[in-house]
């Protein structure tokens, strides 16, 4: 079936990232299979790294089916065009089974799709808890893994930061070599070799960053064990928490008495 919203999709936000000047510099792109199903596992860091993880795999003729979820398809703008790209709804509230279906089935159709194991944006910029979703997912289509990892994405559009558009920022993608889990291993065991292979990276990514803090005070998009000011891993699963806890008594005070979390 031909790729009537994808195309301009990409078009639309090539010209986007042009008038930004943002200055990529992706390596590892021969990784990524010509042909057949792969889990693509990113990092997550800021709200564009969706559209950053497809330019991973373009260079191979490639296209991502992200796993999103369910409320960008109920949005009136983003659902039309996030149900033409084929990309996978998922209910965080219910209806994973669904989701974990629909992925499967599109790795045996030789999709990508593409899978954030954090979940949420790490407010660190460290590699958060993995969950396993995607080892699962390449285990049982019987696909390779292919992690990618992306820095600097932060710096324009992230959690908790008002976007900054200044021109010229750099973002690094690195994608590095797949690997098939054996589809009788243990998925934690696989997950935890999945963020084995993805820390090296990011540090592969940081350590080859061509950017800089605009200012002494620019430091907030620098891990605190580098020496910037962004939370610690733990710091920020302390803060999310917290906010988690308020949005819980929020929803729990409404009238309708949905009290999800």
């Amino acid at each position: 079936m031909a790729e009537l919203t994808y195309p301009p999709v990409i078009a639309f936000t090539r010209f986007g990232f042009r008038a930004l000047g943002i200055r990529f510099d992706v390596t590892g792109t021969e990784h990524v299979p010509a042909t057949g199903g792969a889990v693509l596992a990113i990092n997550h860091l800021g709200y564009l790294d969706f559209s950053f993880a497809g330019l991973a795999v373009r260079p191979a003729g490639r296209l991502v089916r992200f796993m999103a979820k369910k409320e960008v398809f109920d949005h009136k703008i983003s659902g039309p065009l996030m149900r033409g790209m084929k990309h996978i709804p998922v209910d965080r509230y219910g209806g994973g089974a669904q989701s974990y279906r629909a992925a499967v089935q599109a790795l045996a159709q030789g999709e990508i799709i593409g899978v954030f194991p954090e979940a949420t944006i790490s407010t660190s910029y460290e590699l958060k808890h993995f969950k396993t979703g995607a080892a699962r997912l390449a285990m049982e289509a019987g696909v390779p893994l292919l992690p990618c990892v992306i820095w600097g994405s932060q710096r324009i559009m992230t959690k908790g930061r008002k976007r900054d558009l200044t021109r010229g920022t750099p973002v690094r993608i690195v994608v590095g070599e797949p690997f098939r889990p054996d589809p009788d291993a243990d998925p934690v065991a696989v997950t935890a070799e999945l963020k084995t292979r993805m820390s090296a990276l990011l540090d592969h990514a940081i350590a080859t960053y061509g950017g800089a803090p605009r200012s002494a005070d620019d430091t907030w998009w620098i891990p605190a064990r580098l020496g910037g000011t962004a939370p610690t891993l733990e710091e920020a699963e302390i803060q999310t928490a917290q906010v988690h806890a308020q949005r819980a008594a929020r929803r729990a005070a409404e009238p309708d008495g949905n009290t999800r979390p």
